[in-house]
């Protein structure tokens, strides 16, 4: 049997959760290719080697219909799980549906709209505003996936055959097969990396390693551990963020130019270098802050840290202490003094920290491996099919 896999946009990190189910379905046998558009000039991040990922042009209207018509003719599941309810992935799959009667999963991983102030956000625009909308250049609604779109989408959620969702938010909300996002347990295994050898092959030998592994956004709470770093003020600590976009938004810049005395940036990796970085790390750092966006989030560090047996610091925010349960150290989000003390308590008791990490690793095993991922989303694809 074969899945086609549509990934939003396979340029702006859309890939992510794509690859990792793709990683789940080929666990199970199927046959799976990922399908997406390319609204950048490479693919950000990187597939995993195996994987057979297919892609057009992104573009805006009307362009973007000549795209889609592209991506339509290629597309060859017997089954088509869309990833985010975006018209680049969801509208989509359920085009495809429409002439070929093909089942739709649709995995939902964000509150997608939240970026743009949630169930807020409305589109009543004058005459003259809708006009400059539609036949400028750079009018809003040539954008696919301007918030107007993605409200539509939200709307035709009820149109899939089967949805799963990776937090407690998105499952009250939109309902759905809890899918967490996990973590191949076997590639990611400490027993094959030795920590000092990947410090010292990315040179960080010399510090105290507190990482970053994934995109840096405000709602993600780097601020908060650099302004912890300025309270320590000790010269061993750095804050190593790795991957991201390269041509971002500025923000990582922005914490570059204000905290360059902690801040370390490795480049993206493709996903089967991952573990040998994540194993320089002497304490992994979820930060995020109390806001909507991140409520909707599983962070995909968590599983980074804890199938690395490394200790991890994170805050209470959505899902995240159940995920941890009591394998990790929480603290209070939007704090950056008892970031700052809950660093110094885990360094000045290692041991029992790393001790914990290895209890990280143990429950990352039983709930969030490919294993686990594995008997939920078989059953979903039955179900779907049946």
């Amino acid at each position: 049997m074969k899945i086609s896999l549509l990934a939003p946009d396979l340029s702006g990190g859309g890939g992510t959760r794509a690859y990792l189910l793709a990683q789940v379905l080929k666990y199970l046998n199927f046959e799976v290719t990922v399908f997406g558009f390319l609204f950048g000039d490479r693919l950000y991040p990187e597939p995993p080697a195996g994987l057979s990922v297919r892609w057009v042009a992104g573009c805006d209207y009307p362009q973007f219909v000549r795209s889609v018509r592209q991506l339509l003719q290629q597309i060859d599941g017997d089954l088509l799980y869309a990833i985010k309810p975006r018209p680049t992935s969801f509208g989509v799959a359920l085009l495809h549906r429409r002439f070929h009667h093909k089942p739709v999963l649709l995995d939902i991983d964000d509150w997608e709209t939240s970026w743009f102030g949630g169930d807020e956000w409305t589109y009543r625009p004058t005459p003259r505003q809708f006009l400059r909308d539609v036949l400028k250049p750079n009018g809003a609604l040539r954008n696919p996936e301007y918030p107007l779109y993605l409200k539509w989408m939200e709307r035709a959620i009820d149109r899939a055959d089967a949805v799963t969702v990776d937090t407690t938010f998105l499952q009250e909300r939109y309902g759905g097969t809890y899918l967490p996002n996990g973590k191949d347990t076997r590639l990611f295994d400490p027993e094959h990396f030795e920590a000092e050898e990947s410090r010292r092959k990315y040179g960080l030998s010399e510090y105290r390693v507190l990482m970053f592994p994934g995109t840096a956004r405000p709602h993600k709470g780097l601020e908060d551990v650099l302004t912890a770093l300025d309270l320590l003020d000790r010269e061993e600590f750095r804050l190593v963020l790795v991957g991201g976009r390269e041509i971002g938004d500025g923000y990582v810049e922005y914490l570059m130019d204000k905290w360059s005395r902690w801040v370390i940036k490795l480049p993206s990796m493709p996903v089967d270098r991952m573990p040998e970085v994540v194993a320089a790390a002497d304490l992994v750092v979820v930060p995020q802050r109390d806001d909507v966006t991140a409520r909707a989030q599983f962070p995909i560090k968590l599983t980074d840290g804890m199938a690395m047996a490394k200790p991890i610091l994170a805050t209470r925010v959505g899902d995240v202490p159940k995920v941890l349960e009591d394998t990790g150290f929480i603290v209070e989000p939007n704090a950056p003094h008892e970031l700052a003390e809950k660093i110094v308590w885990i360094f000045d008791n290692y041991e029992l920290a790393k001790k914990r990490g290895r209890t990280a690793r143990d429950r990352c095993i039983k709930y969030y491996s490919l294993d686990a991922m594995s008997d939920i989303l078989s059953k979903t694809v039955r179900n779907a099919i049946a």
